[in-house]
């Protein structure tokens, strides 16, 4: 089959709402379809909801490949969904093997965020760059690592839990076990908490010229940048890649983000370093998903 025939799925497994894309080769998305998540997302539930799903978008069967991101790591073979915090019952689930044997059709799974960096990666803010990181903040703070060009998962696929690293050692507790991580100063959950609104209503009080929101979204800006810090000296990335809802406010705390790091970070360390805006929007999960399969195809 050459490649200008060649339809792939990609799937985004939330626990709220279950998003599917079928495309091209090239990236062109063919079809995209949103169904609400089962309740209770388990494993179980979730499988027969992908496969009516799948039927759905792709009624012909032309397909032949699957990628699914899931929220929390996978194995690194991309078969097992090692655990997914806020989905009951998902540990050590063997998804990729469900769907193969329900569909037929060659899957991969990996993390959320993994498959959002390899959408933005592939045709959004990160296609020019060889070496970058995306964070996505929004319900939690999830992260993600391309080194080289490639997608870097690290040991057991663990890899990439940007949002768990420690900003502050007597900050508040983290489902993670952590204390004071990065996630609670950048959540949703953590606007929340601090200021008593929504991330979306602070955004448009900053819109409106508000003086209290503005300097929220500084404040925000500058525990941001002190933990994007921390990343950047470890893996200097040429780009980082911002997502998730919060971003919407990208331009009311990105001044703040830029000056903390000029201030933290030796010049060497961030020689042409950008941080860009995602792209791709709720896109980002399924193109992604999309270009895990056609890798996972290519390798047969």
């Amino acid at each position: 089959m050459t490649n200008d025939k060649i339809q792939l799925i990609g799937i985004d497994v939330g626990g709220t709402a279950i998003k599917l894309g079928r495309f091209a080769a090239d990236g062109t998305c063919l079809l995209s379809l949103t169904v609400a998540s089962p309740q209770p997302t388990t494993p179980e539930a979730v499988l027969a909801a992908l496969v009516d799903a799948i039927a759905q978008i792709d009624p012909d069967n032309q397909a032949v490949a699957i990628g699914v991101g899931t929220p929390g790591p996978s194995d690194a073979a991309r078969r097992i969904a090692k655990i997914a915090i806020n989905l009951p019952g998902w540990v050590d689930v063997p998804l990729a093997d469900w769907l193969e044997a329900k569909t037929g059709k060659p899957t991969a799974i990996a993390n959320d965020a993994n498959c959002a960096l390899l959408g933005e990666a592939w045709l959004g803010a990160g296609r020019h760059f060889q070496n970058l990181i995306l964070l996505t903040l929004g319900t939690g703070v999830g992260g993600a690592i391309i080194l080289d060009g490639k997608l870097f998962v690290g040991h057991q696929g663990a890899a990439g839990e940007l949002g768990l690293i420690s900003l502050n050692p007597d900050g508040p507790i983290c489902n993670s076990g952590n204390q004071g991580s990065l996630e609670q100063y950048a959540c949703a959950t953590a606007i929340r908490r601090r200021t008593l609104k929504e991330p979306v209503e602070l955004g448009f009080l900053a819109q409106q010229g508000d003086t209290a929101a503005l300097t929220f979204w500084q404040e925000y800006g500058k525990y941001l940048g002190i933990g994007l810090t921390s990343l950047i000296y470890v893996l200097t990335p040429q780009a980082i890649v911002i997502g998730g809802g919060i971003s919407g406010s990208f331009e009311f705390f990105i001044p703040a983000v830029k000056a903390e790091i000029e201030k933290r970070v030796q010049p060497l360390s961030r020689v042409g370093l950008q941080i860009l805006p995602a792209e791709l929007g709720n896109f980002a999960g399924i193109v992604g998903a999309a270009k895990l399969a056609w890798e996972h195809y290519s390798e047969f």
